[in-house]
Formats: structure tokens, sequence, C-alpha cells
């Protein structure tokens, strides 16, 4: 079940919860995380459409935009499913409902949040400052993984909890 390189769930877990070690800090993100997600989405929703899909659905006309926001939640959908089928699918429906909401307000309080429960209770940077790509991609699911396990002791793998805290206490150490 192992994979390895762009789909390597426990080395991209371990990078991002050495940034998340503190259980106030994670609670922040547990709360903000998906809110900004969606909030990028609502931005990147407003981007020119890069494609117009018009079909009938139960006799109506449907127009389906494809823009930067459904782009990068497509990419995100199926990015998640193929490193975690289960996770991956519920991170899935999360992705699509953030792409199709559209009643929330954006709002700096989510970020500040964010930064504050790094530089309070972490006492260091997020992970967004070594690794911009990784962690913008990681911490939805990160936020979600980390909740299925902490409610419902879900683990993707067998020993993946165990394999990711060592891991992360090197990533630590280092």
């Amino acid at each position: 079940m192992g994979k390895c390189g762009l789909f390597d769930l426990e080395k991209h877990f371990a990078f991002y919860g050495a940034y998340h070690s503190n259980p106030t800090n994670i609670a922040i993100h547990m709360m903000f995380v998906w809110p900004i997600f969606f909030a990028a989405l609502l931005i990147l929703y407003f981007t020119p459409s890069l494609l117009n899909l018009r079909f009938s659905l139960f006799g109506n006309d449907v127009d389906l935009l494809l823009n930067f926001g459904s782009l990068s939640a497509l990419i995100y959908t199926l990015f998640y499913i193929c490193l975690d089928a289960k996770a991956g699918s519920f991170a899935a429906l999360h992705c699509s409902f953030c792409w199709v909401s559209s009643w929330l307000e954006f709002s700096l309080a989510w970020k500040a949040g964010q930064f504050i429960g790094h530089g309070v209770f972490e006492k260091g940077a997020p992970a967004f400052l070594d690794n911009l790509s990784l962690a913008l991609i990681m911490a939805p699911l990160f936020v979600l993984l980390e909740t299925l396990q902490a409610f419902l002791d879900y683990e993707p793998c067998p020993g993946f909890h165990e394999n990711v805290q060592a891991k992360i206490k090197a990533e630590i150490n280092d």
C-alpha cells in the first residue's frame, strides 16, 4: 500500500504535522482551514471562464463554467482521492461543497487565527513559509484526517498514525 513521491501521504502528513503539534493550534486549524479553502475557491470563482459547458438537466439548460475555481476544486479532489480513497472521497465532498456554495463571506479573521495559532501556540512559522505549494495543498486534507483520526480512530492504512508521529518527531528534531 506504500505510495511514494507525489502520492506519499505519510510523508506529506508528517511534513505538515511537524508544524502542528500544539492542540490549540490544531483546533484553530480545524475551525479555519476549510473556510479559508472555501474563500480561495470563492475568489477564484470570479476569474474568467476557461470553458463554458451547456447541457440540459431535467429539461432546463445548465451552464457549467470551467474557471480557476472549478479547476482548483477538481485538482484538489482528484489529488486527495489518489492519496487515500476513503478520506479523499470525504475531502472531495468538502471540496465540491465549497465549490458550489456561494453564501459565506470571506473574513480576514480566518487568516489571522492561523498566524496566532502558529506564533503563540506553536512558537514557530507556518508550514507555507518552507513549502508553500505542499502546505496549501495538504492543509485541508490534514485537518480532515486529524479530525477523522481523533473522533473515529480512522487511519488510511494500518500503522499510519504511528508512522507519521515518528516522522513528525524526526522532522521537528531536524
